[in-house]
C-alpha cells in the first residue's frame, strides 16, 4: 500500500464503520438493541442516550425490555420511545417498558432493503470522495516532481485496486444485512 492510501486509511475505516453502524440500526424483524441507538431521553433536565439511564435486554426474538435505573423517569423513557417512531409496540409495565417488535410484512422488508441501498450508496459516495482526495494528492505530487510519472500511474492503479476492495467490503456488509432483513 502506498503512502497516499496509508495517509487516508483512517478515513476509509471510519466510512466503513459508519456504514456498519447505520445498517445495524435497521430492524430485521427480530428484536435488536441496536434499534435503540439514537433514542434520547429527557431526564434530569438534559437529553441522555437511552442506554445511559436504563438497562436494555432482549428476552426473546420479538421483545426488548428496558429497565430504568431510576423508576421516576419511566414516563420520560416511554415518551422518548413513542417519539422515536421505531415501528414497535411500546407498553409501560409499571417498573419497566416492553417493546414488542411486530412481524414484518413483505412490503416492510422491501422498504428496509430500499433504505439499506440508500445507505450503501451514501457509503460508496463517501469512499469515492476519499479516493478523489488521494488521486488529487498523487497528481499534485507528480506535478511538484515529488514522484515520477510512472509512480503516479502505479499509485493510481493501487488506489483503484484498494477501492475495489473497499467497495466489495461495503457490498458484503449490505448483502449480509439484506439476507437478515429478508429472512422470515
Amino acid at each position: 500500500m502506498n503512502q497516499f492510501i496509508e495517509s487516508k486509511q483512517e478515513e476509509f475505516n471510519k466510512a466503513i464503520d459508519f456504514f456498519k453502524k447505520e445498517t445495524g440500526s435497521l430492524r430485521t424483524g427480530r428484536a435488536n438493541p441496536n434499534m435503540l441507538e439514537g433514542v434520547q431521553v429527557e431526564a434530569y433536565g438534559t437529553k441522555t442516550p437511552l442506554n445511559g439511564v436504563a438497562s436494555i435486554s432482549v428476552p426473546d426474538g420479538q421483545s426488548i425490555i428496558i429497565s430504568p435505573w431510576d423508576k421516576s423517569i419511566l414516563k420520560e423513557i416511554e415518551k422518548a420511545l413513542v417519539e422515536a417512531d421505531l415501528g414497535v409496540g411500546v407498553v409501560n409495565e409499571g417498573d419497566k417498558v416492553r417493546l414488542t417488535v411486530p412481524m414484518m410484512t413483505e412490503e416492510n422488508r422491501r422498504d428496509l432493503v430500499r433504505k439499506l441501498n440508500e445507505k450503501q450508496e451514501a457509503a460508496r459516495i463517501a469512499l469515492r470522495k476519499i479516493r478523489e482526495e488521494i488521486k488529487s494528492d498523487i497528481e499534485s505530487a507528480e506535478e511538484a516532481k515529488e514522484i515520477a510519472e510512472d509512480d503516479k500511474f502505479r499509485f493510481i492503479k493501487e488506489l483503484d485496486e484498494f477501492m475495489a476492495e473497499q467497495n466489495e467490503a461495503v457490498k458484503n456488509i449490505r448483502d449480509k444485512k439484506e439476507k437478515d432483513i429478508m429472512t422470515i
